[in-house]
Order: C-alpha cells, then structure tokens, then sequence
C-alpha cells in the first residue's frame, strides 16, 4: 500500500487556511507543453524551409524530396504506441526529458550532413530523419497524459488548444527564423541552432515537471479543484498497461479499435493531420515554387496563415469549454467548434481557381483558422482515455493520425511531379478537411470515457 505524500496529507486538511488559496501552477504546465510543443512541431518542420537549399547540394527530385519529408513520418507513426506505453510505464518527467533531448541531438546531427560525400549525404539524411521520428514518439501522448493530469474536464479544451495551438506557433516563430538563418548562415546552420534550443529545453523540463501532488508551488485549493474537476492527478499510481497486474497492452488496443467513437476520433484526426501535413512540408516549396516567392518572402509569408491557425486553435479550444460550462454535453461542446471549423477550412480548394497572391493568403488564412477551430482531437482524447493507459490511447490516436504524414508529402510529390501544378495537391488537402468533419459528425456518436474490461492473470 502507497504511503499518502506530505502534499496529500496536507492537502486532506479542508480547515486549513491556505486550502482558500488556489495557486496556478497548471498554467505554468501547459505553458511548458507549448514550448516543447513549438519546438518539436519546428524541428519536424525544419526541412520545408531547408529543403529547397538542400535540393541544390544534393540534386534531389520532388519526389524525393516528398520520401524524405515521409522518412520521419514512418518512424513517428511506429513509434507512437511504444511511445504511449514507456511514458504510461516511466512518467512524463523522465521520459519527456528524455525524448526532447533525444530528438534535438538527432536534429543538431543533421546539420554535419554535408561532411559526408553527395551519395551518403542521403542516406545520412533518411536515418537522421527516421531517429528524429522514434524520438518525438512520445511527445504527443505525454502532451494528452499530462492535460488529464493536470487540468479539470472544464478546462481541458483550452489546456488542449493550448499546446495544440503549437503546430501554428512553431511556422509563426521559427519559419521565419530558420529562413534567415538558411539564407544568411546555409542551412546546416538552422539545424544547429534548432538543436542547441532543445538540448536546453530539455533541462528546463526535467527542472520543472511534477506531478500535481508533487509539485512544492500547487496549493490545497488548486489540488483539491482538480481533484473535485476530473483531473487524473494520481494517474502515476494507477496499475499500468502491460505489467503484471495490469491489463495486457494489446487487450486495451483491441478494447479501443472496438470502439465506434475512438474510430471516428481516429479517422477524423488522420484527415485533419493530412492538412498539417501540408502545411508543414509542402506549403512553404508551394510558395517557393508555385507562387515564384523568394526564399526570405516565403518564410515570412508562410507564417501568416499559421498565425491566423494559432488564434483559431485557442479560440476553439476555449468555445468549447465555455459551451462546457453553459452545461452543454461533452459530446456537443466539442462537436460543434470541430465540425463547424473543419467545414470552414474547405475553402482551401479554392486556391486552385485563382493567380492572386493576396487572395491565395487571404484563403490559406480562413482555411487554417478554422482548422485551428475544430482540432480539438487531442481534447476527446483527454476526455475519452481510460486512466490506465492514457499514454496508450494517447499513442494509439497518434499513430492513426501520422498516417497523414506517410501519405500526404508522398501523394502531393507525385501530385506535382506529374501534373507540374500544385492544384491538384489543394483539392486534396481541401477535400481532407470535409472528410474530417464527417468523421466527427456522422461516426464518432457520444463522447465519453471508456472503462476498460477485464484483466489479465
């Protein structure tokens, strides 16, 4: 039987006078989520903004370049559920520190790429790439385990917005960033500095990361308003998947494939991360090479839909926390800024029928703001995972959605390499953005936790 901490006993005494003050401490967690989240969502980035660069170096295709754009994603998406489990098994301190680490070493190597001949340069790149990819594996699911830790149900939304609202930060940010440093240093540059910044993070986190009864700065008020919201604050205590008490890990993965709600959650987040895909990899080279822009004007230019994505991302993020607390369902809450946003960014499509740079930006901004709206997938996962494998589900939903990042750079590459136009990649990625909010709409159904059945021996 676990001994209860000093912080619990404290925290059981309601006559106490502090138990009055709430402190803020999950604010500063998920602030630290953002950070990490910029980053990494920078660093699977890098290579749009470096890529045409590197073209040049090395005499590579599109197409070739798409499958290296791909490399990281077939390594992310394999390594989401291994992901899941170690931090389920370690804890986010230990393994986020890890991760972040690992992944930001493997960027900063990328940068020594030229000191290898024009034939092994490639080769370096794909394994550089795929180590990126088995890295950031955890990301995500500690990201989804640490919003259930930390946050009560009526503020999940937003806590989820928050660092999801990362994946548009990281081009407003760094896509500038990066290009001035490919264009004033060359681009071995970029990934240096990239790598340098999350080695130091990854110091950060370990310094400051706690679990909520842990943590020296949470109050007895701010405890027990998590504790009375729905937070998952002893979820660290919790029998883990795959131990020998515990259920088995593939007796919860067949429990949650099962499930017609986590399908619908599944196969809407792989249409929705099919547009991210987009953005991440191919948008800036569309600027470059479908709206002739020069390197410097592309990376700033890029960053303006992402930034329009970061507001509707937060937007999104606190609409349905508001309709929470207006005592609206889950299963509303969260529908109706996911479908009425994902239906907004169709618009995208309409980038094929006109030659208007202003009017392309002014349509690629409405596309990622609502976007930004509706992705609240990682928030359903948060109210959806079973508390014994949220790292599990975490990964398990990621692995579905990365997906999109095997598929979408290699169907654009080809798209543009045959029809040399970027019109038929837009009518893709438009048509990915209605099949997502089919998905939530038509086959998700309500919106809930799962409790998962039956144990092993």
């Amino acid at each position: 039987m676990s001994v209860p901490s000093p912080s619990a006993e404290k925290a059981a005494r309601p006559g106490d006078a502090a138990a009055a003050r709430r402190s803020k401490v999950r604010y500063l967690i998920v602030a630290l989520l953002f950070l990490v989240s910029t980053l990494n969502n920078a660093d699977r980035a890098i290579l749009s903004i470096t890529g045409s660069e590197m073209q040049g170096d090395i005499g590579m295709s599109d197409v070739t370049l798409g499958y290296l754009f791909s490399a990281f994603s077939w390594a992310y998406m394999l390594a989401q559920l291994p992901g899941g489990w170690i931090v389920d098994r370690w804890g986010a301190r230990r393994v986020y520190a890890g991760s972040i680490f690992l992944w930001s070493l493997t960027t900063l190597l990328q940068g020594f790429v030229p000191l290898f001949g024009l034939g092994s340069m490639l080769i370096a790149l794909f394994v550089l790439r795929i180590a990126v990819g088995i890295a950031e594996g955890p990301a995500y699911p500690t990201n989804g385990r640490v919003v259930a830790t930390w946050f009560p149900a009526s503020e999940r939304a937003t806590a989820s917005a928050v660092f999801n609202a990362a994946q548009y930060a990281a081009p407003v940010v760094f896509t500038p960033f990066m290009a001035w440093l490919t264009h004033s240093w060359g681009w071995p540059s970029a990934y240096f500095v990239m790598g340098g910044i999350g080695i130091a993070l990854s110091i950060l986190w370990w310094a400051v990361y706690r679990q909520p009864r842990d943590h020296a700065r949470v109050s007895e008020g701010e405890l027990a308003h998590l504790v009375e919201g729905g937070a998952l604050v002893d979820i660290e205590q919790a029998t883990p998947v795959g131990s020998s008490h515990g259920l088995s890990t593939w007796s919860v993965v067949r429990q949650l494939l099962s499930s017609r709600m986590m399908i619908g959650i599944y196969l809407g987040q792989f249409f929705i991360t099919t547009i991210v895909y987009f953005f991440l990899t191919w948008f800036p080279i569309y600027l470059l090479k479908g709206l002739g822009m020069p390197l410097l004007e592309a990376g700033f230019t890029a960053a303006i839909p992402a930034l329009f994505g970061f507001v509707g991302g937060i937007l999104g993020g606190l609409l349905s926390d508001s309709l929470l607390r207006r005592g609206m369902s889950v299963t509303a809450a969260r529908k109706i800024p996911i479908v009425s946003g994902l239906t907004l960014s169709v618009c995208i499509v309409a980038c094929a029928w006109t030659d208007s740079r202003t009017v392309i930006i002014v349509l690629m901004a409405v596309a990622f703001f609502g976007k930004g709206l509706g992705s609240l997938g990682w928030t359903t996962v948060s109210d959806t995972s079973p508390k014994e494998a949220a790292g599990l589900s975490g990964g398990l939903f990621n692995t579905f959605a990365n997906l999109a990042g095997i598929t979408t750079p290699i169907i654009i590459g080809y798209v543009v390499d045959i029809t040399g136009s970027f019109d038929g990649a837009l009518l893709f990625v438009g048509l990915s953005g209605l099949g997502a909010a089919l998905s939530f709409l038509l086959i998700t159904g309500r919106i809930e936790r799962i409790e998962l059945k039956g144990t092993t021996a």
